[in-house]
Parts: structure tokens; sequence; C-alpha cells
């Protein structure tokens, strides 16, 4: 146990809590029903009263040179009357108190009232005598002291002796594998029974079992574990800090130390009733026939997990089963890392995970880390569009944060792309629109700054994750945008995607240069004014055509009209050339290709400084909003070769 309590210790330091995150769901299981069978195999003689074999003893090989299957033979000569009667009286009481509900709701628990009958009839049987009366080896045998030396006396230091014995040292290992194993799978079940959502520090928790296991090896006691029955009891009584385990230890010291007598008047076989149907819930048929169900990947190692333990040990019936369950997903699924990054919609951050198209229970710690890792008051999106496999440990985990987990923490959960037999909705739980209080709280600044983060995204590739279906449903009661946006017909610059917008976020106005006119006016006043935008937006484009088309027709006799058969392009033309220097039109021709498109460049940065200080001179409206500081007006230039888009400095000014 020493051995045991270092081997501990030394996983805590090397945070070493975190292997139960790689154990799948299969094999704990298998464990948990192995367990159960083993119970049950194990205390049948114990129930009918033959208590030859250690009790306790769950190796198939027992130390009396019997098995477990062999002991059940030997019991058939060793029967007797009167514990099987308070054995099978046992279970037919545990069976009656669980199903009658007054009973299983009432403050006194089944198993304390079995121990009380056991008690009863053992000391009527007794008084019977005969074949009827217990002998001493059927009853708890706590050792009685007589005063307090005599019981500081049961206490035993270690055989230092036997530091080069490797028995020692296997079984060392063997119950710091258990121990530890059973332990960290333990907390992960309590955690989810938890009211609060807490996590625990598994780590932690081997360091301190640890020092435990050193202190009670030291003193000749038995190893300290984890307990799912002893957790759940202590969280359904209302317990919530450490303090409740420390008065637990008081209460059995108490118990061992003041009550032996008492304690020695428990028939054993009442004991066993209890285990036996504890060990039945464990491996209920329920639970086989629904690993079934899950199929082949998640019913082999289960059944061979069982199998193993049953029939070895624990430690080698897990390892066995980790085996299995090992080859069968290895076999099966290509891991691949989950990408999480965050997405900064309207309405806020957004952590987006984007599981794997193969998703194993290998993938199960990470995802458990990233989600364990969301702020309280958080928005995460879980998005499998691109999975075409998820193992059903991951989905447990999944399920279980958000009905769970999530809402405890107050994070809000969507759900995108799961396949129809995980029975997962698609649900989009934050705002990704713009809404009248989102438009009502922005400055123009804070809409600019929007604009940018979404151009970044679109030039990196990262566009936000939209539900274009819902948007349309939430946006077609009335729409709120945060800006318009002016700018060219240019196939190449579709502002929605550049500045990647969702539905409802801005009005868009293209015209061939985005140039200014009356009617072009008239849209950005409805849209400031009545609709609500905070920005405007001009935007125009290298290698522009119209621009090309007034520079090379500024040198030239030609019209518009003759020029290009286009009989109403004049007007844009004549605007577009307000802005060009006609010095450098007349020698147009001696310019190489490069130098006339960084002419023509700079023509279509100097219409749109001009266009954006038209907006205000030629609309009183604008003008006045402007004053108030309800909107403001941008420059921008778009690069179609980089995707890159320059902000005008003079405008930005503005802005300030």
């Amino acid at each position: 146990m020493v051995i045991a309590g270092l081997i501990q210790i030394v996983l805590g330091i090397a945070r070493a809590g975190f292997i139960a995150d790689f154990v799948p769901s299969s094999v704990i299981k298998g464990l948990l029903a192995a367990i159960g069978v083993l119970l049950v195999l194990k205390q049948i003689p114990h129930l009918l009263g033959h208590d030859a074999d250690p009790e306790g003893d769950m190796a198939f090989q027992q130390h009396d040179h019997a098995t477990t299957f062999s002991e059940l033979g030997h019991m058939v000569d060793h029967i007797h009357p009167g514990a099987a009667i308070i054995g099978f009286g046992a279970i037919a009481l545990l069976v009656c108190w669980a199903r009658f509900k007054p009973l299983k709701q009432s403050v006194v628990p089944g198993p304390l009232v079995v121990v009380l009958f056991g008690v009863g009839l053992g000391f009527l049987f007794g008084r019977l005598g005969g074949g009827w009366a217990l002998e001493p080896r059927n009853f708890v045998q706590v050792p009685v002291a007589d005063s307090l030396a005599g019981f500081l006396g049961f206490l035993q230091w270690p055989d230092f002796s036997q530091w080069s014995n490797p028995a020692v040292y296997m079984a060392g290992l063997t119950i710091a594998a258990v121990a530890s194993l059973e332990t960290l799978l333990n907390l992960d079940a309590v955690d989810k029974i938890d009211p609060q959502q807490r996590t625990s520090p598994p780590s932690r928790e081997l360091l301190a079992q640890g020092v435990g296991n050193v202190a009670a090896g030291l003193i000749g006691g038995i190893p300290v574990t984890s307990v799912i029955v002893r957790s759940s009891v202590n969280i359904n009584a209302g317990s919530r800090t450490k303090l409740a385990t420390i008065v637990h230890g008081v209460l059995l010291f108490v118990s061992v130390a003041l009550l032996p007598v008492w304690l020695n008047a428990i028939p054993l076989s009442c004991l066993a009733a209890i285990l036996l149907v504890t060990g039945v819930k464990l491996a209920s048929p329920k639970l086989v026939r629904r690993m079934w169900d899950e199929g082949r990947y998640q019913f082999v190692p289960f059944a061979l997990t069982v199998a193993a333990i049953v029939l070895t040990d624990l430690l080698v019936g897990v390892l066995i089963g980790l085996a299995a369950s090992t080859s069968f997903i290895l076999y099966s699924n290509v891991r691949r890392p989950i990408r999480r990054f965050v997405e900064k919609h309207l309405g806020g951050d957004v952590l987006h995970i984007e599981l794997a198209n193969q998703v194993s229970f290998l993938n199960r710690a990470a995802l458990l880390k990233v989600l364990d890792a969301v702020p309280r008051g958080g928005q995460v999106l879980l998005d499998a569009q691109n999975t075409d496999y998820i193992d059903p440990d991951v989905l447990d985990l999944i399920r279980d944060f958000d009905e769970k987990t999530a809402p405890a923490r107050g994070v809000e959960v969507s759900l995108l792309g799961f396949r129809s037999k995980y029975q997962f909705q698609d649900r989009m739980q934050y705002v990704d629109y713009s809404t009248r209080d989102l438009q009502s709280q922005l400055t123009p600044q804070q809409v600019l700054q929007i604009l940018k983060d979404g151009h970044e995204r679109f030039r990196t590739g990262q566009r936000l994750t939209r539900d274009l279906g819902r948007q349309v449903r939430a946006t077609s009661g009335g729409q709120h945008p945060l800006a318009v946006i002016l700018s060219c017909i240019d196939s190449r610059t579709p502002t929605e995607l550049i500045f990647d917008l969702g539905v409802g976020d801005s009005f868009s106005i293209r015209i061939a240069g985005n140039v200014i006119s009356r009617e072009v006016l008239g849209s950005m006043e409805y849209a400031c004014a009545v609709a609500g935008a905070r920005l405007i937006l001009v935007m125009g484009h290298t290698r522009c055509g119209a621009v090309t088309a007034a520079v090379e027709l500024a040198g030239s006799a030609e019209t518009a009209a003759q020029a290009t058969g286009c009989q109403h392009l004049e007007p844009i033309v004549q605007v577009i050339q307000q802005s060009v220097d006609p010095l450098t039109c007349g020698r147009l021709e001696q310019l190489s290709a490069a130098e006339k498109e960084t002419f023509v460049n700079a023509v279509a940065r100097g219409n749109v400084a001009r266009v954006t200080e038209m907006v205000f001179g030629q609309s009183q409206t604008l003008n006045q909003l402007h004053r108030e500081g309800r909107v403001a007006i941008i420059g921008a230039v778009y690069d179609v070769v980089t995707g890159e888009i320059e902000f005008l400095p003079h405008v930005d000014e503005c802005v300030t």
C-alpha cells in the first residue's frame, strides 16, 4: 500500500489525471458490469453461509487455490440454513424497499433496514440454537479492544524486510493502477451528477489519494479509493464541500473504535445480499442490450472486458478491454485534431468548434478540454457539417454538455450539421444579424471596425458561420442595417462577401464607377435617416473598367456612346473625369502598361475621395446627421489583385 501510494503521488505530480479521458465508455461499462458479475458470483457462497474463502477476494484464482466457479461447487455441502434464510430474506426486503414508493422515498435507507433485519434474525437463531444458530465465521469480525492501548495495538507497521520481494512491488503496482483508474472514472461520473457542474481536478485527487494510501499503509489500513455509491449518496444528501468526506471518515473511525461489538453482530449473509443486489444493478440485462444495440465496436470491447475481468483480475481485464477497444477504434477511425477558433459575430464572440470527419474516443479528451474552457455566459457552436462518424463517447460528452453543464454555467450551445441518427437538431442561439437594439448601440466607428473585421475574415478565409435561412426569417418583419455601401457594379467587388456580412446587415448601392447622383443620394438618405444606418462607405476598386474608360475618353474626341455603343454611359464618365488630371491624359499614349494601370488606380482613388466630399455637400439631410454624430462617411479602395482594402486616411480623421 505504501508503494501504491508513492506511485499515485508521482502520478499526481506528473499531472497524469487526464488518463481517464482516454478510456472508452465500452471499457468503463465493461468494468462496472464485470464488478457486478463478480459481486454476484463471489457473494453467493456468503449468502448461503459458506464463508471459507477470504471475503472480498475479487480475483478468479483465489488464495485458497479455489476459483470463482469451483467455490460455487464447494458451497453445496456447506449451506447454513440460518444464514441462507437471512440472506434470501434480505434480498426480498431490498427488492420490496426499492419498488414500494413510500419506502423508497423515506428517509430510512433500505440497506440499514436490512442490517437491522439480519442482526435481529441472527439473535433469534442464536436463541433457538441447534442447526439454526450462526457460527462465529458467519458474522462480521472486527477486532475488539479492551483499552486504548489494545486498539493501538491493532495498527501494523509495514514489514520493510520485504523490500526485495518482487511480489510486493507487483501488488503495489496493481493497487495503484486499480485504485487510480477506479477513482478517475468515478470522479468523472460524480462531476456529471454535481448540481453545480464543477470540474474536479483529477491529478490533485491522485496526489491526495496517494498521501492517504501511504498513511493508511503505514498503520495497516486498507486502500483508499473513490466509489460512486458513497459519492452519489453524499451528493443526494446535500453535501457540497470536502468537509462531507471528513465527516464520513470520522463516523467510520468512531464505529470501529467504539462500536465493534455491535458491528460483530451483523451476519455476513445480509451484507452479501446488499452486495449481490448491487451487483445485479451494475450488470443489468438492460446494459448488455444497450451495448449490443450500439454495434460491434462498442459491444465486443465491452464483452471482452467483462469476460477478462471475471476470468483473471481487474487490472488484466481492463488492459485487455483497452487493447480490444483501441484496436477497433484505430481500425475504423482516422484521428484529426479538433479545429477551434473564435468568431466575432454582431451579438458577441462565439467559440466555433469544428469536428473532424471521423471523431473517435481519442478526440474526447481534446474536446472536453475545449468545452471546459468555455467561459461562463459564453457562446459555443459545435459544427459537424464535415463529420461522417462520431463515437458514442463523444456524443455522450456533447449531449451531457448541452443538457447539463452548459445550462449550469450559463453557456448557450448552438449545433450545426449533425446527422439525423445522432438526434441533434440544428440551432443557432447567438445573434448573427443586425437588430434594432444592436443598431442603436453602435457608433459609426464601431460599425467601421465591424466592416474591417469582416474584411479580414474574408481575406484570410475564415468567414463566419451563419444560418442564412434563420436570418431570412428573422429579418422578414423589418430591417436594421448598420451601413450603406456605395460600390461599383464590378463582379469582383461583391460587398456582402468582401465584408463577410449576412442578410439584413447592410444596404448595397452598386453603380458603375461608384459615382453620386440624385437617386444614389436619395437611397443614402433613406438608409440613414429612416432605416438608421450608422455609416456610409464609398468603395472604389483598382483596375476599374468605368474609370479606365473615363481616362481613355478624356484624351479622345469620341463620346462614350461612340466609343462603347452605350448611350447612357456619358453622365457616369463625366463625373469620373472630374478626378482626371488633363496633363497626364495628354501623354497617356507614352505610358507603359504598368504606368497606365497606376494612373488609372490613382484616378479611382481620387474619384472615391471626391464622391465622399460630394455626399455631404449635396445632401443637407446627411450633413445634419453627420454633425449630430449619428452618421459618418468613409472612403475606401479595394484591390482586386490582393483582396486588401485601403481606407482613405483623411476620411478616417472625419470619423474620429
